[in-house]
């Protein structure tokens, strides 16, 4: 099968089957592909798909010579954020939150146009959930964001 040059991110997890299924239930997105270390009970990958978009699993091989990857456990945090756009904010974070993730910042307006917020999830990966309601000028964000940061 082909497919176009994409993005797709990969997440180092504790627990890799939990976090599919968590992942899964909670962006209601369906399985991929799914291969565990051969003998071990390890994810070697997992896929989750939602609307089209693929993430990829899987646990912590820093045993391994080849691999970098940690875990945010291992890192003390994380490096990056993931930002998924949907039109049900408070449903994702309502169903995160019901599995265990916790709130960094509710959503709420934000001066770009969207309702935003951030959650951490039980793996240590910090996720932003928006909503874009508006499509605002760059002026109208410049003046936004100005007002917004001056509270």
């Amino acid at each position: 099968m082909s497919r176009k040059d994409q993005f797709i991110p990969h997440l180092v997890v504790d627990d890799g089957m939990a976090a599919l299924k968590f992942y899964q239930e909670v962006f209601r997105a369906s399985a991929g592909d799914v291969m565990m270390e051969p003998g071990g009970n390890r994810l070697m990958h997992g896929e989750v798909i939602l609307d089209g978009h693929m993430l990829f699993l899987s646990d912590e091989f820093a045993e391994k010579n080849d691999v970098t990857t940690r875990t945010p456990r291992t890192l003390g945090g994380t490096t990056a954020r993931i930002t998924v756009q949907t039109d049900d904010p408070d449903g994702i974070v309502e169903r995160a939150v019901a599995r265990g993730a916790r709130v960094l910042m509710p959503i709420q307006k934000m001066f770009w146009g969207a309702r935003y917020g951030k959650i951490v999830d039980p793996f240590g990966h910090e996720w932003g959930i928006n909503e874009q309601l508006t499509e605002p000028t760059e002026e109208e964000s410049i003046a936004a964001a100005k007002e917004f940061f001056a509270k």
